[in-house]
């Protein structure tokens, strides 16, 4: 086991010219989902190919994973929700990303990444930071995006939103209250200790104030030229 700064310095972005990966994060009700396609339509006005993957899926293999786990009657244990999404996502990365990668001036946009394992598994679910860490060691799970987009809002706001959508709660979202507040301070370790790639969004305001913030700063992050 490696102390926590060595293990930090193993990660590093794909070495690309034109392309690049970005990945979004945030609790249930952050706006992900919504802003997600924003950013995809403001790279498409720029003249980038977009490219969207979720997580867990993306893969035939990652599909059925994500549907195994979030349709899970019973407790799955914390190790073993760990694995489960590291194999998805290296499958993701191997079949999809790190190929798509390769191409000229196309952005890759993930909804959730390794922060959703620091969130769920390493703080919620009491394994720690270093147990998923160390899990990401080896290629292609070492990769990280250029930039990260972490959609922060309040417990209070995202118990409301989601009462508002009125959706049939899935594994995760079956869970109480204590768990959602430890995916916030899961969300805010990984952002402490990758504050290179991270964007701290004020996810709370209005779809369009939250837009205009994100294009903003992804744009200066990456270098563009944004007006």
């Amino acid at each position: 086991m490696h102390s926590l700064n060595t293990l930090l310095k193993t990660f590093n972005s794909p070495e690309t010219t034109s392309s690049y990966l970005i990945s979004f994060e945030g609790i249930e009700g952050s706006g992900k989902s919504t802003q997600i396609q924003n950013l995809c339509s403001y790279f498409e006005s720029i003249g980038k190919k977009v490219y969207q993957f979720r997580e867990p899926g993306g893969t035939d293999f990652g599909e059925q994973l994500r549907s195994a786990i979030l349709n899970s009657e019973v407790k799955i244990d914390p190790i073993a929700e760990a694995h489960l999404f590291a194999s998805a996502r290296a499958q993701l990365l191997k079949e999809k990303v790190l190929p798509t990668l390769e191409k000229d001036n196309v952005v890759v946009i993930l909804d959730r990444y390794i922060d959703s394992s620091i969130a769920y598994q390493a703080s919620a679910r009491g394994l720690g930071i270093e147990t998923i860490l160390n899990l990401h060691q080896d290629k292609p799970l070492n990769i990280m995006p250029h930039c990260t987009v972490y959609l922060k809002i309040d417990l209070e706001t995202s118990l409301h939103r989601q009462s508002q959508r009125g959706n049939q709660k899935d594994y995760f979202e079956k869970e109480n209250q204590e768990f959602y507040q430890k995916l916030i301070d899961g969300y805010d370790m990984a952002a402490e200790s990758f504050k290179e790639r991270m964007i701290i969004i004020d996810g709370s305001f209005d779809i369009e104030t939250v837009r205009k913030d994100i294009i903003e700063k992804v744009s200066k992050k990456l270098g563009f030229n944004h007006d």
